[in-house]
């Protein structure tokens, strides 16, 4: 046994085959591509076989590395069947269900996704801890949880996830704001601005930073969505939020959306979890209600 190859190994050399380079397949198993060429060479040396021809040009599987790729589907294939079976031996209705999500997806849609799971899966018992999103990845890698949801690109390696709904973030204003009845703002006036925003690691302000080209600084730095929409409605300042968080306030007119001039802050809403790639029980159950319900949000 101690000749078998690793299964992450394997995953790699598949991921190479479906997505035609070694730069591909790193982008899809969020890898450094260095890690990915290590782990096939890793391969090569313990099957004392060329899986790889490389060129200057770039890399091919050789004909033996075609032939291995679909062994090397069907033990993985099978390794997944046996994960899903294991996990599910014995459980009542799938068991215990532990999830991490970051605050919007948190407060705003998990609550019903959850209702949904609860009328699947009467006896499953299912635990909620609420985080930032790097919070989300660290509590799912040290196995405080099962199934994580986040927002914005995931990086860490090992780490898969599914695509569940779009969110998009919008700056806003109290109705008293001087910038109240402008039609748009500039983004160096957010930046020069008495700026109210997330902590550091949220997906909010990542997403932030990222358009507007630079990291933003703060006057006011609040954990959580509802403290920074109260704060916002008291006039301290103009904020950037989750529009399921300020939906109710724009419509009632206690805030105003404002757009921000060439910048556009839309996001993606993942499921992640680790482990094996096909999901099993409670957690494939709520990561599919997750994606159905993403076809209304």
């Amino acid at each position: 046994m101690s000749d078998w190859p690793e299964l992450s190994s394997l995953e790699v050399l598949v991921a190479v085959a479906e997505h035609g380079s070694l730069s591909a397949a790193a982008r899809e198993l969020h890898m450094e591509q260095p890690n990915v060429s290590r782990s096939i060479s890793r391969l090569e040396r313990r099957l004392n076989l060329a899986l790889l021809r490389r060129s200057t040009t770039g890399s091919r599987l050789t004909p033996e590395g075609l032939l291995f790729v679909e062994w090397a589907r069907e033990l993985l294939s099978s390794a997944d069947s046996l994960m899903r079976n294991a996990r599910a031996l014995g459980n009542d209705n799938f068991g215990e269900l532990k999830i991490s999500a970051s605050q919007t997806i948190a407060e705003y849609l998990l609550p019903r996704w959850l209702s949904s799971l609860r009328v699947a899966l009467p006896n499953t018992q299912i635990s909620l801890r609420v985080s930032n999103t790097t919070d989300v990845l660290n509590e799912l890698h040290t196995g405080v949880c099962g199934l994580g949801f986040v927002e914005g690109p995931v990086a860490k390696e090992s780490t898969h996830s599914a695509f569940v709904g779009e969110d998009r973030l919008v700056l806003v204003v109290a109705s008293s704001h001087p910038w109240a009845d402008r039609d748009s703002v500039q983004p160096k006036e957010i930046m020069d601005s008495c700026l109210i925003a997330r902590e550091s690691g949220s997906g909010t302000r990542k997403v932030l930073d990222e358009a507007l080209k630079a990291p933003v600084v703060p006057r006011i730095v609040l954990e959580s969505n509802a403290a920074v929409r109260v704060a916002v409605l008291s006039g301290a300042g103009p904020a950037v939020l989750s529009r399921f968080a300020v939906s109710d306030a724009v419509a009632a007119g206690t805030l105003v959306e404002l757009p921000i001039d060439g910048v556009q802050l839309q996001r993606r809403l993942r499921a992640v979890w680790t482990g094996p790639r096909q999901l099993t029980g409670a957690a494939e159950k709520l990561v599919g209600i997750a994606i159905a319900s993403s076809r209304t949000i």
